[in-house]
This record gives C-alpha cells, structure tokens and sequence, in this order.
C-alpha cells in the first residue's frame, strides 16, 4: 500500500472520531515526501482532509521519505532519532510537528 493511501486511511479513522482533532486550532502540516511529492494534512473546523500540492500556506513543513513517513503514520518513527541523523527534516514550528505525532499516536 502506498504512503499516501496509508495516510487517507488514517484521515479517515480521524473524521469517523474526531474527539482527539475536535478541539485543535485550524492549521496546515506540509508533508514533502522524497518519492511521493508534497502533500498537505488541512485541519479545519474539527476535520482533516489531505490536499496534493502545496495550495495553503503551511505553518511547518516535514520533508523525509515514504519509508520513514509511512513509519510515523504507523508511530513506528523514532522521530527524535530521524531528526539528529536527518532523516527527518523540519522547517517552521517545530512544536506543530510534534502535536501532529501526538495526533498520530491518539489514532493508533
């Protein structure tokens, strides 16, 4: 299964409860992936959808591969690891890409 079908399975866990999302302020996570291109996770109004492209302006950016993707949407990432030997890179807030693994790991 590809990277990005894992993650709209997880986008879709996430609609069918949104409990955990409900409360969180609106916000645009980018994902550039190394073979998959960018994508971008939308919360709005307690819901998420994943966009192609980079349409929105994001207010952090996580570039790394599909492999180590697909591992944090599983929180199968050690992502303080990946970050130290660059297998994980962060541009802007870095605390937003730690809330969206907080995320992540809620709906495991």
């Amino acid at each position: 299964m590809g990277v990005k079908n894992e993650l709209n399975e997880l986008v879709s866990k996430m609609n069918a409860n949104p409990v955990h999302i409900e409360n969180e302020k609106d916000r645009v996570y980018q994902i550039n992936l190394d073979e998959s291109g960018s994508v971008q996770i939308v919360l709005k109004d307690g819901r998420v959808e994943v966009v192609e492209g980079t349409p929105y302006e994001a207010e952090v950016i996580l570039k790394l591969s599909d492999k180590n993707f697909s591992k944090l949407l599983k929180d199968d990432l050690n992502t303080t690891m990946a970050f130290m030997t660059g297998g994980l890179k962060v541009e802007g807030k870095v605390g937003l890409a730690m809330k969206l693994q907080e995320i992540v790991k809620l709906y495991q």
